[in-house]
């Protein structure tokens, strides 16, 4: 019973308060709880070689939590795993792999701009047209 209440107001008090706090959880759980989810499945398709599931999955998943480090790092990761498969690919021709996979690598660096290994790609592409005297690909 309250200092000044009834027992009926509260048990209604202590209701409420417990309606909240499960609403918010609940609320909480709907907003952050496909994030994990997503991440693992894009993990699992970027072991499968499944490059563009992977991509558009998290770009959608991206768009909808934009704030989310771990989708941001696993589209990253995903990227950069689909340019390297583009550019270490042996039945590829030059002329078809490297403009790819530089278009490829340059997506890596909006999603993540300090990625080193996409940065190294690039330029080592780019050295590729530039020492041959032909134009680097947009």
């Amino acid at each position: 019973m309250t200092p000044d209440g009834t027992a009926e107001e509260a048990s209604y008090t202590l209701s409420v308060r417990f309606t909240r706090s499960a609403l918010a959880l609940v609320f909480a759980g709907a907003l952050f709880g496909a994030d994990p989810a997503v991440v693992a499945q894009g993990k699992k398709q970027i072991a499968e070689k499944k490059f563009d599931a992977a991509i558009t999955a998290l770009e959608t998943a991206g768009k909808a939590d934009p704030k989310s480090a771990a989708i941001k790092a696993t589209l990253a990761d995903a990227l950069l795993a689909k340019a390297d498969s583009i550019m270490y690919d042996e039945a590829l021709p030059p002329r078809s792999k490297y403009p790819d996979a530089l278009r490829t690598y340059r997506k890596v660096l909006t999603v993540d701009k300090d990625n080193k290994k996409a940065q190294s790609n690039i330029e080592t592409i780019e050295n590729i047209y530039k020492s041959m005297g032909r134009p680097v690909p947009q």
